[in-house]
C-alpha cells in the first residue's frame, strides 16, 4: 500500500519549514523597516529554514522514488 504524498512526514516538514522561512523574512523585513538590528536575527533563521526546507524536499522526493521505508 503506498501512502499518499501528502501524508508523507519529510514532505510534511519541508511544508513547515517553507512556512517558517516566509515568516521569518517578513519579519526581517518589518524589522529592517522599523529600524531594529534584531532582523539580522530574522535572516539567519530564515536562511537555516530553508535550508531545511530543501533538505527535506529532497529527501522526501529520494525517499519517493526509491519506495524505501526506511531511511
Amino acid at each position: 500500500m503506498s501512502a499518499s504524498p501528502s501524508s508523507d512526514p519529510t514532505r510534511r516538514l519541508a511544508y513547515y519549514a517553507l512556512a517558517v522561512c516566509v515568516l521569518s523574512v517578513a519579519a526581517a523585513v518589518v524589522s529592517f523597516i522599523q529600524g531594529s538590528w534584531l532582523g539580522i536575527v530574522w535572516v539567519l533563521l530564515a536562511g537555516l529554514s530553508s535550508n531545511m526546507t530543501w533538505y527535506y524536499a529532497r529527501r522526501g522526493r529520494t525517499r519517493g522514488r526509491s519506495g524505501s521505508v526506511t531511511g
